[in-house]
Order: structure tokens, then C-alpha cells, then sequence
């Protein structure tokens, strides 16, 4: 009987092509779309989900980083390919702080994809009606410039820009 035959075969280990390009082409755009840079996921116990990743995944994970001026505290999940953002609320004011009020167990708070202008993504977006959360550029949790798009223009996702 040969009904396995063909599960048995090796899977290729060339990369389709569509999977080796760093960027897309947005259209007639002067931006490039890039690589997914991180999924981010709100925590309600930071140290827990730290020694979940590390100790029981066995992943490299980063010293907890306060951002103060986002209002959270962060720990990167190195997965090779991306990273996870383990984000959990610095004080009361935070966004995260509210995320957690209506999600006790935390979960999925935003994906973060890289784009190589985030100015020209910017304007385009915006002359597309998609809506920013904030109207200028901020520096994200990398040092590097970041925007967040709404949710609802987004198909229900957070969606932070990146410059790559």
C-alpha cells in the first residue's frame, strides 16, 4: 500500500521567492512594506511570562526595560525569525494598565510591522484615510520611530509602523 508515500517525502529547503524579499512595494508608494518586527502581548505578571519564555520554552529573554514615556515595561522574547514584546502597564495611566482592566489573563495587544520611510507611509496612509493614534512619530521601545494605526481602519488590529 503506497498511501503515505508521498508525506514521507522531504519538504524542499529552498525559500520560495516571495518569502526572501525583505520588503513589498506598496503600489505607487514611495514606502516599502518590511518585515513583521514583533507581536506584542499584554501581561498581567511580567515575571511569570519572562520565566514561562525562558525557563520552560527554553527562549533568550531581555532584562525588563521601563519606557516611561509609553507608560509600560517590556521584555523582548528573541525568537529568531521575530521577537515577542512581553508589555505590562508602568502605573495606572498606562494604555496596557486598561488593555488588562478588560483582559485579566492579557493576550494579543499589537503586531509591529517595519517600514523603510515611516514619514512617506505616514502621509500616504493618512491621504488613504487611515487613522494614526497619535499625530506625530514617537521613538518606539527600539530607539527607532514608530506610529500606531487605529484599530478599526486595521481590521480589528493594532497595527504599530516601524522604521527598519
Amino acid at each position: 500500500m503506497r498511501l503515505f508515500t508521498r508525506l514521507q517525502t522531504p519538504f524542499p529547503t529552498a525559500r520560495p521567492a516571495f518569502m526572501s524579499q525583505s520588503s513589498y512595494k506598496v503600489s505607487d508608494s514611495e514606502w516599502n512594506l518590511g518585515r513583521l518586527n514583533h507581536i506584542a502581548v499584554a501581561v498581567p505578571d511580567l515575571e511569570k511570562a519572562s520565566t514561562f519564555y525562558k525557563s520552560v520554552l527554553g527562549a533568550e529573554v531581555s532584562e525588563v526595560t521601563p519606557l516611561p514615556e509609553h507608560g509600560v515595561s517590556v521584555v523582548f522574547v528573541n525568537l529568531g525569525n521575530t521577537k515577542l514584546e512581553l508589555l505590562h502597564p508602568l502605573g495606572s495611566n498606562s494604555p496596557i494598565d486598561g488593555f488588562l482592566q478588560k483582559n485579566k489573563a492579557g493576550g494579543l495587544h499589537h503586531i509591529c510591522i517595519e517600514v523603510d520611510n515611516i514619514n512617506a507611509t505616514l502621509m500616504d496612509l493618512r491621504n488613504k484615510k487611515i487613522r494614526s493614534l497619535t499625530e506625530e512619530v514617537k521613538i518606539g521601545a527600539h530607539g527607532k520611530p514608530v506610529i500606531f494605526l487605529h484599530p478599526k481602519d486595521c481590521g480589528g488590529v493594532l497595527v504599530e509602523l516601524e522604521q527598519a
